[in-house]
């Protein structure tokens, strides 16, 4: 993968670029951003930030993916802080709001910052006795930290009837693995309400009661297993406001205005007219808000061309399924344990449709099992967790008929909030375009291109198709001035492609989010595409350091920064490789005066087949590294497009630029190598002989090594021609060569065509080499009896004459022969 914050190659490179900072100009050097604070603001009003990490003295922006915030007057603390004014607009959308700092030299890590409701306070230590809480007014926001063993208590007023909310952001703000727990007790210490993972919230915490009485009520905050930490920063929105744990339907067709019904407050369900947006929006969700206030966050809502259809109870069996005429999108709750929701459909012979429902997807708790069946018969397909708990299925109508739908909770779970929707949709071709995802604490690196001027950048696409085949088209739109995208094709034998930013030398030093999408080849084909790029910001410690908690973005921040001291190129190959062969691909640095550092350079991905070694440096003060690549025997042949990363320190840090995209073609074996075993006894001479079968004409002589001879076992290297139709090599062993079966032979084939080697491996050949036997004992040997006069025998016709390679094989006959009769 390519990556913007590699390690330094060693201090001593570290040491010897500080030392050029005074001589040369300001340089491309890739910023780290690891904490905002405060991580959170109420909207509506102006804070200072600050953003601290490693080379951000030289920040020039803050650029945020979703509207309503701002940031300006960005000011210099010390070379790996800065701060901000930051602007909440009033009407800007609750939650997490993702960013990335822009410096003169590069852009940084995904982070973000929580915008609340509420007016914002701070945890007050000491607040961990229940009987001295920490006094607060409803409707704010606290900020706080769960430390080891910490627990924090909050107090507030209510009345009789008056709802209490509090929801915890834990997990949620991506700093370290924090497991929150809330709860809401009265003054007896009796609990009303509690929470450790809310399937509305991922891992976080949200509780809320209607107060019994008028009185005091005590808001407990911990890590759920007491084992937190100075990094287990935590925002509580305490307040009356509504939290709804689910929403009905939690779906609806782009632009049309419906009635949605608020599921699981304890005040009470309510129900409000929306509009919906009349294009896609991602991550779209709807908030809640009564005469008391509007929900910390929204609840996630889908959008879609599809129609609804709800269910109507009772529809608990095939007689009393809701009916529906696909495409649609079916809409239900699992409202009670045990309950099992049904929906019918006419189907026509050879209709085919996609059958996905979306549960846990929209934060419902529900696990759900989906089935089909004939109308009158039992399930025809069913499915538990396709897609997390979530199920899917495709089908394909076998006849026309009624056939029935049905969801049930795996667990046989069910209550107000077990809130389903099932999309029933015709199959139509999909393209999703990713970035790998950016796991900054594996070193995968920053996935966001930040191009030096007159400089180049590449960067990874994934494109993963659906329904459909054949090559793909990579595009983007609102790139940075300056910049240009070159995209290869994506083949259709492929789901990943280099993609490569350029920079003009007097491009705007600015950066954007760009959209990138995807495009068959094919104009016949038209197809969807989205583009996404995940952030892994808590990976668990144990089950594989799987991701706990990410944020998907669905644009590429890419920008423009201040020249590297360097360049890279690849020197184009001349030649092909062949299957079974290898080279050195040549890099080759052009260093600005001054700039002496080494460069680690390496392919951040190989064709399919093909392999290379990292590791590979240019050396300091020089200019030039061989990258050892090899193809195995199944490399796909085409001509692919390949680029090489150069990382090196620069002044302030680590470097990152990229050589343009060369070709590498990959190419069947000229020649084809057929060995004949050969046998031969420890410290004698024996032939092997290997047939050539030419497969591409080529120029002159090539040498042929025979390669993997056992110790002490030497041969010449050969010479052969296009023409050429065997190959005879003499071996010669030592009484010390090692006895045995040796397979592991092959010859190496070096052409040269247009000055370069090409270079093959072909073949597998065996030699048996023999322990001496051992001499007979002596014996006198008997008089030979007289033998008769016999008339002379006709002379016999003289012997056709032996190939050399027939000579081979009756020699390895004969010695066999020997062998065998010796023992």
């Amino acid at each position: 993968m390519p990556s913007s914050r590699p390690p330094l190659l060693r201090s001593s490179l570290l040491a010897l670029t500080m030392a050029l900072a005074t001589a040369l100009p300001a340089l491309a050097s890739t910023p780290s951003l690891t904490a905002v604070r405060p991580v959170g603001g109420q909207r509506g009003v102006e804070l200072d930030v600050t953003f601290s990490g490693a080379r951000l003295g030289d920040a020039k922006e803050i650029l945020f993916y979703q509207p309503g915030v701002t940031a300006t007057a960005i000011t210099k603390v010390d070379d790996n802080n800065v701060k901000a004014k930051v602007k909440i607009a009033a009407d800007s959308p609750l939650g997490w709001h993702d960013l990335r700092v822009r410096t003169a030299t590069g852009l940084s890590e995904l982070r973000g910052f929580s915008v609340g409701a509420f007016p914002e306070v701070a945890e007050a230590e000491p607040n961990n006795d229940f009987a001295a809480p920490q006094a607060i007014p409803m409707n704010v926001t606290i900020n706080g930290v769960a430390d080891n063993e910490d627990v924090d208590y909050f107090v507030v007023d209510a009345k009789k009837g008056e709802r209490i909310s509090v929801e915890v952001e834990g997990m949620r703000l991506g700093i370290t693995l924090f497991d929150p727990y809330v709860a809401i007790l009265n003054t007896k210490r009796f609990e009303l309400a509690s929470s450790d993972d809310a399937a509305l919230l991922w891992q976080d915490a949200f509780a809320s009661v209607v107060a019994p009485e008028d009185g005091k009520y005590i808001i407990q905050v911990r890590e759920s297993a007491y084992a937190g930490n100075g990094a287990c920063l935590y925002r509580v929105q305490v307040g009356n406001y509504p939290r709804s744990t689910g929403v009905f339907p939690p779906g609806g067709k782009f632009g049309e205005t419906l009635a949605v019904r608020w599921i699981g407050d304890p005040a009470g369900e309510a129900t409000v007219n929306v509009t919906l947006p009349a294009a896609y929006v991602p991550n779209f969700g709807i908030t809640r808000q009564d005469e008391k206030g509007l929900s910390p966050h929204p609840n996630l809502f889908r959008l879609t061309p599809l129609g609804n259809v709800l269910e109507k109870e009772p529809n608990n069996d095939q007689a009393t399924a809701t009916p529906f005429t696909a495409p649609m999108a079916l809409n239900g709750v699992l409202e009670k344990a045990g309950d099992v929701d049904h929906f019918v459909f006419a189907g026509k012979k050879g209709q085919t449709y996609d059958f996905r429902l979306f549960g846990r997807q929209l934060r419902s708790p529900i696990d759900s099992v989906m089935y089909l069946a004939k109308k009158g018969a039992g399930a025809a397909v069913g499915n538990d967790d396709a897609v997390g708990p979530d199920s899917y299925f495709r089908f394909a109508c076998p006849e026309d008929a009624e056939y029935v739908v049905s969801v049930v909770d795996q667990l046989g779970n069910g209550g107000p909030a077990y809130v389903y929707r099932i999309e029933v949709s015709p199959v139509a071709p999909k393209l999703t375009v990713t970035t790998p995802a950016e796991q900054i604490m594996l070193g995968t690196g920053v996935m966001a291109p930040s191009v030096p001027r007159g400089n180049r950048q590449a960067i990874l696409i994934q494109g993963s198709r659906a329904d459909f085949g054949g090559d793909v088209n990579i595009l983007a739109e609102n790139l940075p001035p300056g910049i240009e995208m070159e995209a290869p094709v994506l083949v259709a034998s492929q789901a990943i492609v280099p993609v490569l930013f350029k920079a003009k030398a007097d491009a705007p030093l600015a950066a954007t989010l760009a959209k990138i999408s995807g495009k068959s080849v094919d104009p016949k084909v038209e197809v969807a595409s989205e583009f996404s790029s995940q952030a892994a910001f808590v990976l668990s410690p144990v089950n594989n350091g799987i991701i706990v908690w990410s944020r998907t973005v669905d644009r590429l921040a890419v920008g423009v920064t201040e020249e590297s001291p360097y360049s890279i190129e690849i020197v184009q190959p001349k030649v092909p490789m062949v299957r079974s062969g290898q080279m050195g691909l040549k890099v080759r640095a052009t260093r600005k005066e001054g700039f002496k550092a080494a460069i680690a350079v390496s392919l951040p991905w190989n064709p399919p087949g093909v392999g290379s070694s990292g590791g590979v440096a240019i050396p300091e003060g020089q200019n030039e590294a061989v990258i050892p690549m090899n193809a195995d025997g199944g490399a796909e042949l085409r001509t692919w497009k390949i680029v090489v990363n150069g990382t090196s320190s620069g002044p302030t840090g680590p470097i990152m630029v990229s050589s343009q995209l060369a070709d590498l073609t990959i190419a069947a074996p000229f020649v084809g190598l057929t060995f004949q075993a050969a046998t031969v006894e420890q410290g004698k001479e024996a032939d092997m002989a290997v047939a050539v079968a030419k497969n591409v004409d080529f120029p002159g002589e090539a040498d042929v090594s025979l390669v993997g001879l056992p110790n002490k076992v030497t041969t010449d290297v050969k010479k052969i021609t296009k023409d050429s139709k065997d190959i005879v090599y003499h071996l010669k062993t030592d009484a010390t060569s090692p006895a045995g079966n040796h397979t592991n032979l092959f010859c190496q084939v070096v052409v040269t065509q247009n000055g370069e080697p090409i270079v093959h491996n072909i073949g597998s050949g065996t030699l048996r080499i023999d322990a001496p036997l051992p001499k007979p004992a002596a014996a006198a040997a008997p008089a030979p009896a007289a033998a008769p006069v016999a008339a002379a025998a006709p002379a016999a016709a003289p012997a056709k004459p032996l190939s050399r390679l027939e000579k081979l094989r009756l020699d390895s006959k004969q010695k066999q022969q020997a062998a065998a009769a010796g023992k």
